[in-house]
C-alpha cells in the first residue's frame, strides 16, 4: 500500500515543494515501511537517539518556510508532524516501533556508481520503519577508518519504474493541467454553479484518471449531489470515498452527508448506522454537530418533534461554528413556534445577532416569517428580521419597498416608538407614491398619541446632555436626579439602578428621597428579573439591597434561591409560608422546607417536617410531593439510623415500586443488611439492584452488589442463585483483584454443586487473573485440597 502527498506552495518570493511518500511491504512475511522525503532544495535530517542508542525521533530542517499549514501524517510505523521555530520549518518523524535514517543521493536509473554516503545535506532522505528485525539487508557496523569502496552497476543497470498506483501500475501524471482544472471546481462550487462544477469534475476524472486530486474531486462530487438533492448519487459516491479514502480529512463531512442522504430517502437503519459512526468517530467536530441537525430533520420528518429538538439543541449549544449554530437555531424556532412564539423569537434573535445575512439568502421565506411572527404578537422579532434583510438588499430588489414599510409598521407595535417613527418617515420619503404609503401614514399619525413616550425620550436625551455639560454642578445633579425618577416611572429599573453610585453622591438635603428612588429601582429590577427568570440578577439584588417583596413573589424568589444555591433566602421563604392555613399551600411549603433543610444539613428539622407532610398527603392523596419518602430515607441514611432506614425504604418501595432512581437506596439497604448480618435483607434488596442493572446498560453497583448477593445466597445454601449471580460477572469489566475474587468464588460454588472440573478451571482462572492477590492464594489452597 502506498500513501503519497505532494505539498507544493508557490509564492512570488519563494518556492517550497516537499514530497512525502509512505510505502509499505513485507520481507519474509514481516511488514515494514519506507518513508521518502524529497525537496528541490537540499535539507538536513538527523537521528535523535536515547541512552540505548535507539532512534526515538528524526528531525528534518528546511531553509524555506511553508506559507500554508501542512497536515500531519500517521500510519502503522510513523507519526509525522510539522512545526515552525524561529522562522525555520521543521519536520518531526517519530517511530511506532523502530526506524533507521539513510541519505538518498543516487538515482538508480541514471547513476552507475554507488557507495555508502555520509552527508548532512541532500535533496532526498529515506526512513526505514520496522518492528524487530531490520528488513532486506543485514546492517553491519563499519570502522570509521575503513575504506568506502564504490559499487559499479554499469553492466547490471537496475531497472527504474517510478511511482506506482495502488494496483501496482505506473502512474503517469500530466502536471499543472489537472491543478488548474481542480481550481475551477472549487471556484464553481463557491459560486454555487453546481451543474458546471459537476461537469468540470467529471471531465477532470475522464481526462486525468490518475490525478492526484481524485479524493478531492470525489469529495466535491458528493457535496454537489447533496446540494442538488440527488441523494442516490450522494450515497453511491460516499460509499466509494469512505472505502478508498478512509483516512481523508473530509471523512467527517462525507459521513454527515451520506447519513442525511439515507434519511432523506427513508432508509432510517442505514442513516442511523452512519450517524452513529459520525457521532462516535468524529465527536466534537463541526460535521458531527451538523449531523445533529440532519438527525433532527429526520426525526422531525418522522413526527418525533421533541426528540428532534434535543438534537437541534445539541447542535446549537455544542458547536463553535456560526453556520451550524444559526441553522440549529432556525430549526428550533420552527419547532417551538406553535408552543411558544416567545421562545421561538429568542432563537431567531440569536440568528439576527450573529449572522443577520442568513435571512437574505431565504428572502421570500423570510418575508413570510416576518408576517408570521408579527401575527403572533412578536413584532420586535419581525422588525429585527426586516432590519436584517435591509442590510443585505437594496432598492433594486422588488421586495425592498415592502420590507422597508413593514419594518416601520412592526416597530409601531413595540416599545420602540421613536425608532418606528424614524422608519416610517424613511419609507414615506423614499416611496411617496408607494403601495404602502396610506397605511404607513395612518400608523405614523397614531404614534403621536404616544406623546408621553416620545416626550420621555426627548427628556432623557436632554438630561444626558445636561449631565455631560454641567457634570458636578447643581444643574448636572438635578438632571441626574430627574433622570433617575423618570427611568423609574418608565419602569426602566435596571437603568435607574445603574445610576446608584452617582445618586449616592448627591446631598440628602436637596435630594432627601435618593434612597427611596434607589430602593424603588431595586424592587422594580428584582420583579423584572423574576418575571424574566433571571435568577442570577434576583440573587444579586436581594443580597445588595435587602429587598422585601410581597407574598405573591415568594414562589419565584424561592425558585431562584434554590437554583442559585442561596439556601438562606430559600429558608426565609419556606419559614415565612409554612404556617399557612391553606392545606395545599402548606403541603407545598412543607415540601420546600424539607428540600431546603436537607440541602443545608438540618436533618432533624427535615425528619419532623417530612412526617408532617406525609400525614397531610396521605389524608388527601396528593401525589405531587411523594418524593418526600425518598428525602426522608436519605435523611435517615445520612444520620446512619438503620432501623428508621428499614421503615422508610418500605414506603419508597410501595410508592415507587422498582424505580431505577432508587437503585442507590436499595444498594444502601444491602449495606445495612451486611452490617446486621441479615442475609434475607441482603437478598431482597441486592436482588432488586441486580435485576435493575440487568435490565439497564448501567452497572454502577457492580461488582459490590454481585459479591454481596452471592455471599448471602451461599450462606443460605442457595447455590443455584449464587452461581447465576457470580457468573453474571464473566462479562463485566473488573479490576485484576476483583477478577481473581470472582473466579475464586465461582470455583467455590461449582465445588458446592459437585462440578469439580469446572471448579478447578475457575480456580486456575483466579490464579491467572492476579497471582499475587489473596484470592489467588485461596484458589491455590482450594486446588490443593
Amino acid at each position: 500500500m502506498v500513501k503519497k502527498i505532494l505539498l507544493t506552495l508557490l509564492t512570488p518570493i519563494i518556492a517550497f515543494a516537499l514530497e512525502i511518500s509512505i510505502d509499505s511491504a513485507k520481507d519474509n512475511f514481516t511488514k515494514y515501511a519506507t518513508l521518502h522525503l524529497s525537496d528541490q532544495d537540499k535539507f538536513t535530517c538527523k537521528e535523535m537517539k536515547n541512552d540505548f542508542f535507539e532512534v526515538k525521533e528524526i528531525i528534518c530542517a528546511f531553509s524555506k518556510r511553508s506559507s500554508k499549514n501542512v497536515k500531519n501524517l500517521e500510519d502503522e510505523f510513523f507519526k509525522v508532524n510539522t512545526f515552525v521555530k524561529k522562522d525555520t520549518f521543521f519536520l518531526s518523524i517519530k517511530p511506532k516501533h523502530k526506524m533507521k535514517l539513510y541519505s538518498n543521493i543516487f538515482d538508480l536509473s541514471e547513476d552507475d556508481t554507488l557507495f555508502n554516503p555520509k552527508v548532512s545535506l541532500t535533496n532526498s532522505w529515506v526512513v526505514i520503519g520496522y518492528k524487530e528485525k531490520f528488513p532486506l539487508i543485514k546492517p553491519e557496523e563499519s570502522s570509521d577508518i575503513a575504506v568506502n569502496f564504490p559499487f559499479y552497476t554499469q553492466r547490471d543497470k537496475l531497472p527504474y519504474v517510478g511511482s506506482l498506483d495502488i494496483k501496482g501500475n505506473p502512474v503517469k501524471i500530466k502536471k499543472v493541467e489537472d491543478v488548474s482544472e481542480y481550481i475551477k471546481v472549487k471556484k464553481y462550487f463557491e459560486q454555487e454553479d453546481y451543474e458546471k462544477c459537476l461537469e468540470v469534475t467529471r471531465d477532470i476524472l475522464k481526462r486525468y484518471p490518475n490525478t492526484l486530486f481524485k479524493a478531492e474531486l470525489l469529495y466535491y462530487e458528493i457535496k454537489i449531489y447533496a446540494k442538488l438533492k440527488d441523494y442516490d448519487n450522494v450515497i453511491e459516491n460516499a460509499k466509494i470515498f469512505l472505502r478508498e479514502y478512509s483516512a481523508d480529512e473530509n471523512v467527517a463531512e462525507v459521513l454527515s452527508l451520506v447519513s442525511n442522504a439515507y434519511a432523506k430517502i427513508g432508509m432510517s437503519s442505514d442513516s442511523d448506522y452512519f450517524f452513529d459512526r459520525l457521532f462516535s468517530e468524529h465527536a466534537g467536530s463541526k460535521f458531527a454537530q451538523q449531523g445533529f441537525i440532519y438527525k433532527g430533520e429526520a426525526l422531525e420528518e418522522e413526527g418525533s418533534v421533541s426528540e428532534a429538538e434535543k438534537f437541534y439543541k445539541r447542535a446549537l449549544y455544542e458547536t463553535q461554528d456560526v453556520d451550524v449554530a444559526v441553522e440549529a437555531a432556525y430549526h428550533l424556532a420552527n419547532t417551538t413556534f406553535q408552543k411558544s412564539p416567545t421562545k421561538a423569537s429568542a432563537y431567531l434573535e440569536k440568528i439576527i445577532t450573529v449572522k443577520p445575512s442568513y435571512f437574505a439568502k431565504k428572502l421570500q421565506l423570510s418575508m413570510e416569517l416576518m408576517q408570521l411572527y408579527a401575527d403572533a404578537s412578536q413584532e420586535q422579532t419581525a422588525a429585527d428580521i426586516a432590519t436584517a434583510l435591509l442590510n443585505d438588499i437594496n432598492p433594486t430588489y422588488d421586495e425592498f419597498e415592502e420590507v422597508l414599510a413593514k419594518r416601520g409598521l412592526y416597530l409601531a407595535n413595540t416599545k420602540n416608538k421613536k425608532e418606528a417613527l424614524t422608519a416610517l418617515n424613511n419609507y414615506m420619503k423614499k416611496f411617496p407614491d408607494g403601495d404602502f404609503y396610506q397605511e404607513v401614514e395612518v400608523v405614523k399619525d397614531q404614534l403621536f398619541f404616544d406623546i408621553d413616550d416620545m416626550n420621555s425620550s426627548v427628556k432623557l436625551a436632554e438630561f444626558d446632555k445636561l449631565m455631560q455639560e454641567y457634570g458636578d454642578d447643581s444643574i448636572g445633579h438635578k438632571a441626574l436626579y430627574e433622570k433617575a425618577k423618570l427611568l423609574n416611572d418608565l419602569e426602566r429599573y435596571n437603568d435607574a439602578l445603574a445610576l446608584k453610585d452617582q445618586l449616592l453622591v448627591l446631598n440628602d438635603i436637596d435630594y432627601p428621597d435618593i434612597n427611596q428612588i434607589i430602593q424603588t429601582a431595586a424592587i422594580g429590577a428584582m420583579k423584572d428579573s423574576l418575571k424574566n427568570k433571571n435568577c442570577e440578577e434576583v440573587l444579586i439584588i436581594s443580597s445588595d439591597y435587602n429587598v422585601t417583596l410581597s407574598s405573591e413573589w415568594d414562589d419565584q424568589i424561592y425558585t431562584c434561591a434554590m437554583k442559585g444555591g442561596d439556601y438562606q433566602l430559600a429558608k426565609q421563604m419556606t419559614t415565612k409560608n409554612i404556617d399557612t392555613k391553606d392545606v395545599q399551600e402548606k403541603e407545598k411549603w412543607l415540601y420546600r422546607f424539607v428540600k431546603v433543610d436537607f440541602a443545608i444539613g438540618n436533618y432533624q428539622d427535615v425528619i419532623q417536617a417530612a412526617k408532617d407532610l406525609i400525614s397531610l398527603i396521605e389524608l388527601d392523596k396528593n401525589e405531587a410531593y411523594l418524593d418526600v419518602y425518598r428525602i426522608l430515607f436519605d435523611t435517615y441514611d445520612r444520620l446512619e439510623k438503620q432501623e428508621e432506614m428499614i421503615q422508610a425504604i418500605t414506603k419508597v418501595e410501595e410508592t415507587f415500586k422498582d424505580s431505577y432512581k432508587d437503585i442507590d437506596r436499595y444498594a444502601n439497604m444491602v449495606a445495612v443488611g451486611i452490617v446486621k448480618k441479615d442475609d434475607n435483607m441482603i437478598i431482597k434488596y441486592g436482588r432488586k439492584v441486580y435485576d435493575m442493572q440487568q435490565k439497564s446498560s448501567s452497572h454502577a453497583q457492580t461488582p459490590y452488589i454481585e459479591f454481596s448477593l452471592y455471599q448471602a445466597y451461599m450462606d443460605k445454601n442457595d447455590y443455584d442463585n449464587a452461581l447465576e449471580v457470580i457468573q453474571s460477572l464473566n462479562s463485566a469489566t473488573l479490576s485484576k483483584e476483583d477478577s481473581a475474587r470472582q473466579k475464586y468464588l465461582l470455583g467455590c460454588v461449582y465445588a458446592k454443586l459437585w462440578r469439580d472440573e469446572e471448579a478447578q478451571k475457575a480456580y486456575d482462572a483466579a490464579i491467572k487473573a492476579d497471582e499475587k492477590s489473596a484470592w489467588a492464594k485461596l484458589a491455590q489452597s482450594a486446588k490443593n485440597m
